[in-house]
């Protein structure tokens, strides 16, 4: 049997009389327990009683949301289909755009032929008509030179070599404001021969389509005039007779006056030899 310490009596028996408590029986005298006395706790008692979780010591509550995640979470999703109308937008626009663009003007006949071929003129004569290595065509200086349309046509087929060569002392109107023109007197320039059975890389109706351009949309002869406007309906015009023909091939320079000689009012020859204006 096992002792009790003196001094742990001793501390007990003090405080019993502070409380005012009875005597204290020796340890001596205390029966001990026996083992028949101590009725063990059934394991399957322990194991059956019920276990309450408790909430850590210390744990917050979950914190809520920021305002933008709950807006993300309860914004409305764009459909589906409406991503394949949006993707057409760049289309419709485009459609819409060309709906409002002003419809060009389209040039049929000689002009719009010469409009496409003086660009290889442009190097000589500028890309307007205001010269270089070869003469001014702009601000009417075309029709000082050339009043009548067959000179002219006559002068760029056979260029101004061969009027000097033909011993001509000069080309289209004589009577010429600030005075004629003499072959090679511009800078002693020659003007290439243009028509295609002398050298050059024209045909007739290509020739007649350039000089159209340089006379009505460069140096600016008004087909609505009087001055111009017969001029323009027999050589210039989509509808020109003149120019079908040379197209077709039914006629040429050398054989134009004749092949028209049956109108009323049939048109000066224009050949492709050079010659003296009018002749």
């Amino acid at each position: 049997m096992t002792e009790i310490p003196e001094h742990l009596l001793k501390r007990a028996k003090e405080r019993r009389e502070a409380l005012g408590g009875s005597e204290v029986v020796p340890a001596s005298q205390v029966a001990p327990a026996s083992a028949e006395s101590i009725q063990p706790v059934p394991s399957t008692a322990i194991a059956k009683q019920p276990v309450t979780p408790s909430a850590p010591v210390g744990a917050l509550p979950p914190r809520p949301d920021p305002a933008y995640v709950v807006a993300a979470k309860t914004r409305k999703k764009i459909p589906f289909w409406a991503m394949a109308t949006l993707s057409l937008l760049p289309l419709w626009a485009f459609i819409y755009l060309l709906a409002l663009r002003p419809q060009e003007k389209t040039v049929e006949g000689p002009l719009a032929v010469g409009a496409g071929l003086y660009g290889a003129c442009a190097g000589c004569h500028g890309a307007d008509g205001q010269g270089g290595a070869g003469r001014v065509l702009y601000q009417g200086e075309v029709l000082k030179t050339f009043p009548k349309i067959e000179d002219m046509l006559n002068f760029v087929y056979s260029g101004s070599q061969a009027f000097a060569t033909q011993g001509l002392a000069i080309y289209g109107n004589p009577d010429r404001p600030g005075g004629a023109h003499a072959p090679l007197s511009y800078n002693g320039n020659p003007m290439p021969q243009q028509g295609a059975k002398v050298g050059g890389g024209l045909t007739d109706s290509q020739i007649l389509g350039v000089v159209c351009h340089e006379r009505y949309t460069i140096s600016g002869a008004d087909p609505t005039s009087t001055e111009w406007s017969k001029e323009y309906d027999r050589w210039c015009a989509p509808t020109s007779e003149i120019y079908a023909a040379l197209v077709a091939g039914t006629t040429s320079f050398d054989t134009l006056a004749e092949t028209f000689k049956g109108l009323h009012d049939p048109p000066v020859a224009v050949g492709t030899t050079p010659r003296l204006s009018g002749s």
